[in-house]
């Protein structure tokens, strides 16, 4: 193991313990908004993702590329099908509001 790819993984390491760790301190009632407000991030990590997937040399790099595209657009799906449900309970509360006003 050459000293790159070991200073790779532990980035990787602390961005996972990172991450947790500000997820887990975000008050529940902030999580879907904050995932609707961060599909614009998704979807530059699935772009990311297929960029390197596209320069990949060996099969186990494509591999590797595959899986990030796959849990990227796996992501970004997930953040609009949330948000599409937010939207949705809001939609439900302004014509319940409207028929009770008439």
């Amino acid at each position: 193991m050459n000293n790159e790819l070991l200073n790779e993984l532990t980035f990787f390491v602390l961005a996972i313990f990172v991450g947790i760790e500000v997820i887990s301190k975000v008050p529940t009632i902030l999580h879907t908004p904050l995932m609707s407000g961060t599909n614009a991030i998704h979807g530059i990590i699935l772009v990311g993702a297929i960029v390197i997937a596209a320069g990949a040399n060996s099969p186990v790099t494509v591999a590797i590329g595959l899986v990030a595209v796959i849990l990227a657009t796996t992501n970004v799906v997930g953040g609009f099908v949330v948000t599409d449900r937010m939207l949705e309970m809001f939609k439900g509360r302004q014509q319940s509001k409207t028929r009770q006003s008439k």
